[in-house]
């Protein structure tokens, strides 16, 4: 893998293990990397699900002050209707759903959002076919 083009996003939490937590449980991400930061003194973490070079970058902030909101989210697509469905069940529980799965058809697909510890918002698909989508697009400017 090579660490062009886009390699990140980075969040602001403000407890790193809660934030850990959600993201291995909703999003199958794990820690690439972990450190803290010599010149803020901030714990970091580098999440990754392994399928290509980008990293979710969390960094722990003494006080939170902006959220993804919706219409503002990361977007993680699953394997199957089931799995959204089944991560909707667990969020429902867990009382952090927030928005129930909709069908909204080609090209968005079957998709629902979550809420994050720290109140960001994650939405999981399945069926947006966005692997699709950009190879079409790459075919078609190659020629």
């Amino acid at each position: 893998m090579s660490d062009f083009g886009f390699t990140h996003v980075a969040l602001p939490v403000s407890n790193l293990d809660s934030s850990l937590a959600f993201y291995a449980k909703y999003a199958r991400m794990e820690v690439v990397h972990r450190r803290t930061d010599k010149a803020t003194q901030s714990d970091v973490a580098w999440i990754s699900d392994r399928t290509r070079p980008f990293v979710i970058v969390l960094i722990k902030v003494p006080q939170l002050t902006n959220q993804l909101l919706p219409i503002a989210h990361l977007g993680v697509a699953c394997e199957s209707r089931e799995d959204v469905d089944r991560l909707c069940n667990e969020a429902r529980s867990d009382n952090i759903l927030l928005k129930d799965p909709a069908d909204d058809g080609y090209p968005v697909g079957y998709w629902a959002f979550i809420r994050d510890p720290d109140g960001h918002t994650l939405e999981i698909s399945y069926g947006q076919e966005i692997g699709l989508t950009v190879d079409q697009a790459t075919k078609e400017l190659a020629g």
